[in-house]
């Protein structure tokens, strides 16, 4: 009995197997579907379709850089656990996963999933849903980020932060290079919202004046208070906004008689551009108390 594509799309929607093992599956049972999904059971792989509905909120955030490319990535994988997290086989597959997407620049997290893994012969996608079924925990591919040009990273706390800058010029440079990292390091640390007050959208400035304003008039010791202090006031705190939001007006962590622009300046650095991953964020976190865990195992 043939088989088609769409017989193979259909059985990858039903088991949560990569399309190789949906394939091997009706090759071995004629294409019959429900003996397919026997023959993916008996080997363990259609096991990741029922793993596939658990919260994955932890993991590690992986950064690589090709220096002879001049490309860096960083990528974040969720597991279920932190024990996974450590894991030295999952690791070896966020570390490809992130070469993936230096090699291949695909455009999205389901466009690197098609792709042929790094250093390997199977597709992204297929790759981690073996790796799924024997770690036998829920994982995705949450996100990542790519970057052309002069980049460092910077990782922290074992894969809980990571971060990337773009700079212009070149950063072979030992001292441009220590400098690049340390912005990274305070990006990690502080998380700025944006990169200068150059980059803070025009309504973003005027919602923050808007909340300022309403301070303002909130206090009764402003009342009688003229307009050209008013707005005095209104720009001490604008500035006072983009000295905590902005990275480069921000005072360097390191000596907070620079701001970071200053700094770097001095190191002959000039960042352009950066992401933060942190692990998890934004992510719900499975919560149950017992009396609903026995509750749902009885229905």
């Amino acid at each position: 009995m043939a088989f088609t594509a769409q017989d193979v799309k259909e059985l990858r929607e039903m088991t949560g197997c990569g399309m190789m093992d949906c394939k091997k599956a009706l090759t071995e049972t004629d294409g019959d579907k429900e003996k397919a999904v026997e023959f993916l059971r008996e080997k363990g792989l259609a096991t990741a379709a029922k793993k596939a509905g658990r919260i994955a909120s932890e993991g590690i955030v992986k950064a690589y850089i090709d220096e002879q490319a001049k490309v860096g990535v960083v990528v974040e994988v969720n597991s279920e656990t932190d024990f996974v997290a450590k894991n030295e086989e999952f690791q070896n597959f966020v570390t490809a996963v992130a070469k993936t997407v230096a090699e291949k620049n695909p455009a999205d997290v389901e466009a690197l999933k098609a792709e042929v893994i790094s250093g390997g012969t199977e597709a992204v996608g297929d790759v981690l849903t073996a790796l799924i079924a024997k770690i036998g925990e829920n994982m995705n591919i949450r996100r990542f980020a790519r970057i052309a040009g002069n980049v460092c990273s910077y990782i922290h706390g074992e894969g809980r932060i990571g971060v990337l800058v773009e700079t212009e010029g070149d950063l072979s440079n030992p001292e441009a290079h220590e400098a690049a990292r340390d912005a990274a390091m305070q990006i990690a640390a502080i998380n700025p919202l944006y990169l200068s007050k150059d980059t803070v959208p025009a309504e973003d400035v005027e919602k923050e004046k808007h909340i300022i304003m309403a301070q303002i008039k909130e206090d009764p010791k402003n009342a009688k208070k003229p307009d050209n202090i008013i707005e005095k006031m209104v720009e001490g705190k604008i500035k006072k906004f983009y000295e905590q939001n902005c990275l480069l007006q921000q005072e360097f962590v390191k000596n907070g008689d620079l701001k970071v622009e200053e700094y770097l300046t001095s190191k002959g650095v000039k960042l352009v551009n950066y992401v933060r991953f942190e692990k998890g964020e934004g992510l719900a976190k499975k919560e149950e108390n017992f009396a609903d865990e026995v509750a749902s195992m009885i229905k």
